[in-house]
């Protein structure tokens, strides 16, 4: 970072940010997006600052305000969405700040060319507001925020400051005229809506409680429809588990902002004199490579942090869609050894172990093993799989309880709920469940307690940690307790891993409602969804990877028909996109024949050939003409080696198919295309290009050039089909 008068410029990994500073006033930002070069020679900076409008100076406010600052406010005749809403009393805080100071700060690794930290004070209204601002690694925007009640009355009786809400925004040029949002339902998750950038303030808000099926998850602004590999992206993401607002302001005054932040419940966050409110993290990437380019900035910064799973990913079984509730440890074990046999590294018991749970309705929150099921307890079980050779899982739901239980008939007072909703009533339930108030000290010490028991009494390697239900009514102490319930649940991931520190934890969620980058920062794995149909999975895994990196994400091989939608694949379909993320079997293989279990030891020993390529290189799709194509590959840092696959999910409509143009390989290298087939034989229709020939036996030697700039020609796959093919430099 250096300071040219009332400029700061800071530059990370391709993106710079150019501030101004006016005296005393809150910075604005100039220019976000690819590094230009920009340099410390002050006539650079007073090109850029001439070839850009002025910005109103204070004593012309409130008629014009051309560039809204880092907390845009009606002081700044911003008349869009304010950064922040607060009141004391009753009566409104519109702050103006009467000190600010923008200081460098290096921690962490971060570097004074990357790290803004801003403090300003309203000495009327006493509020206090820091925010930093950083380039992380890899290029992604980090902004975070706390107010601060500076109220120094030493009045017990003064009023609280209350917080509405602290956003983050900012700015983007004109010519991003295409927003794409998220939709989706369980279990269909990640469903894009691409759409012309409204006009005005606009806001989308999600009240799950979590982040949600249907939550927006993104706002992705683009300068025409959005592309993979090319075309300039300004993306924003709030990394919370919590409820959410993201918003535009497209005004006609100024330049657009993008931001979100923590939607706050009626008088959750009250402070009273010296105490914070901390927001949530907000995550900005631009790419001038499309939304893969987006994508990478989010997988670098997960990927530095120093919690990120770094070992290989273990081939895992889960057992909910091989038993369900049917628990027999006899069965069980038999399962455990075929999972072996074809060379499965984790076994995963999921629900049904635990007090009286024989369905849905009944022992959550007792954590303690069920003796008429186990009548041996877990143990053996655990020690089974272990003396096998693969690690041990067990599944949880922690933070919810049914009223038929232990738990819920000992301390009712437990439950997450409005008072008015006691008793409880049974249309507030869902999936007959209910919230457990971790925020409640005696709830929480009873959920970790029983949980940490068996972790330490089983050895637990991992926990699929579930959550299958909206979080609709949260009253914690007489107040709204969302933002206390969600400290709660990373608290409780957080202290599990520092007590077992080999353990790791799955966040699922109903499937992908909890997948945020908050999250992520606690939890080794999510889930992707609860659909295991290919055909489905081809489309969540794509999108839930613009945030989240694939060794996270869980996309693992299920029966066929599929149990979400009853549709019929190929195993070689369904393994082919299974390699798209951390994969496993979600099925019964004992009912499998042995040509199945054949097919299936191949795959498990083709995942563990390509994974160090799949969960460690660079993401990247290719822009397909063809509606009925999806073409996904992963290439390693160096540009020697990677792996792609090409699917269907539907007839291709053309009979002359595309290319597949392969970028970050090396255009000076030759490379070695293989086509694998361990899995099974890919159909296809009425030609066969040439190079597909020499990729099944000893490999398609080409230029890495023309691999990228021309792309080999695909063969006309049937529906519901997909190739896997491996390419390394010779």
């Amino acid at each position: 970072m250096f300071d040219q008068g009332p400029h700061v410029v800071l530059r990370r990994d391709g993106v710079c940010l150019v501030l101004k500073t006016p005296e005393g006033e809150m910075p604005q930002v100039e220019y976000w997006g690819e590094d230009f070069g920009i340099t410390a020679d002050e006539s650079v900076l007073n090109q850029l600052d001439a070839m850009t409008l002025k910005v109103t100076p204070p004593q012309e406010k409130p008629d014009a305000a051309l560039r809204p600052s880092l907390l845009p406010q009606g002081a700044e005749a911003f008349a869009g969405r304010p950064g922040l809403e607060a009141h004391r009393g009753g009566r409104p805080v519109f702050v103006r700040w009467t000190s600010v100071s923008a200081s460098p700060a290096a921690a962490g690794g971060e570097t004074e060319a990357n790290v803004l930290n801003i403090v300003a004070e309203d000495a009327v209204n006493a509020v206090k507001l820091e925010l930093k601002l950083s380039i992380k690694k890899g290029g992604l925007v980090l902004v975070e925020q706390t107010v601060t009640n500076i109220d120094a009355t030493n009045d017990p009786d003064a009023a609280a400051l209350t917080v509405n809400w602290l956003e983050s925004t900012l700015p983007m040029p004109r010519r991003a005229d295409t927003l794409t949002q998220f939709t989706g339902r369980w279990p269909l998750e990640k469903q894009p809506r691409t759409a012309a950038m409204p006009s005005g303030s606009v806001t989308r808000e999600c009240r799950h409680g979590k982040t949600g099926h249907e939550s927006p998850w993104m706002f992705i602004v683009s300068d025409g429809e959005p592309k993979w590999s090319e075309g300039e992206i300004w993306a924003c993401h709030l990394a919370w588990s919590g409820n959410q607002t993201y918003r535009i302001d497209n005004m006609p005054p100024h330049e657009p902002l993008i931001g979100a932040g923590e939607l706050l419940g009626p008088g959750e966050i009250q402070l009273a004199a010296g105490e914070s409110y901390t927001a949530p993290q907000v995550c900005f990437s631009y790419s001038a490579t499309g939304l893969d380019g987006m994508a990478a900035r989010f997988h670098t910064w997960l990927r530095s942090l120093p919690k990120h799973v770094s070992s290989p990913r273990p081939f895992t079984l889960n057992t909910w869609e091989a038993v369900y509730f049917n628990h027999d440890e006899a069965t069980l074990k038999e399962l455990a050894n075929r999972a072996a046999a074809v060379g499965v590294e984790r076994f995963v018991l999921d629900d049904g172990w635990f007090h009286e749970r024989r369905d849905d309705t009944k022992g959550l929150g007792d954590w303690v093993v069920d003796p008429e099921v186990w009548p041996n307890g877990l143990d053996g079980i655990a020690r089974h799989v272990h003396d096998l050779g693969m690690q041990f899982g067990l599944w949880f739901e922690p933070e919810m309880v049914n009223l038929d239980s232990d738990c819920a008939r000992e301390h009712p007072d437990w439950i997450l709920a409005a008072p008015e909703a006691v008793p409880y009533r049974e249309d507030v339930s869902y999936r007959t469940q209910y919230v457990l108030d971790l925020a409640n000290p005696a709830a929480y010490r009873h959920v970790h307690d029983q949980m940490a028991a068996l972790v330490e009494q089983l050895g637990i390697d991992y926990i699929k940690w579930d959550h299958n239900r909206d979080v609709t009514e949260p009253v914690h102490d007489g107040r709204y307790g969302l933002h206390e319930q969600t400290l709660a649940c990373y608290r409780l991931f957080d202290d599990l891993k520092k007590e077992f520190p080999k353990l790791e934890i799955e966040s699922c969620s109903s499937g992908g409602a909890r997948t945020d980058a908050g999250i992520l920062q606690h939890a080794d794995r999510i889930w992707g969804s609860d659909s295991n149909d290919p055909r489905d999975r081809v489309d969540i895994q794509r999108y839930t990877e613009l945030v989240v990196p694939p060794e996270m994400i869980g996309a693992h091989v299920g029966p066929s028909p599929a149990h979400s939608t009853w549709r019929a694949t190929e195993l070689s379909y369904r393994a082919a996109i299974s390699l798209e993320g951390c994969s496993g079997f979600e099925w019964n293989i004992l009912e499998c024949s042995d040509d199945e279990i054949e097919q299936l030891k191949a795959f498990v020993n083709l995942y563990k050939e390509l994974r160090g390529v799949l969960h460690h290189g660079t993401v990247m799709h290719a822009d397909f003409k063809d509606p009925a194509l999806r073409g996904r590959g992963v290439v390693s840092d160096d540009g020697t080696h990677a792996v792609w696959v090409v699917a269907t999910v539907t007839n291709l409509r053309d009979v002359l198919t595309e290319r597949l143009r392969m970028k970050g390989l090396d255009p000076k290298r030759t490379y070695s295309v293989r086509l694998h087939d361990e899995v099974g034989e890919v159909r296809w229709g009425w030609n066969t290009p040439k190079w597909v020939t020499a990729a099944q036996l000893d490999g398609f030697k080409v230029s890495g050039r023309l691999l990228e700039q021309v792309g080999l020609q695909l063969p006309p796959l049937w529906p519901l089909e997909a190739i896997v093919l491996e390419v390394e430099a010779l």
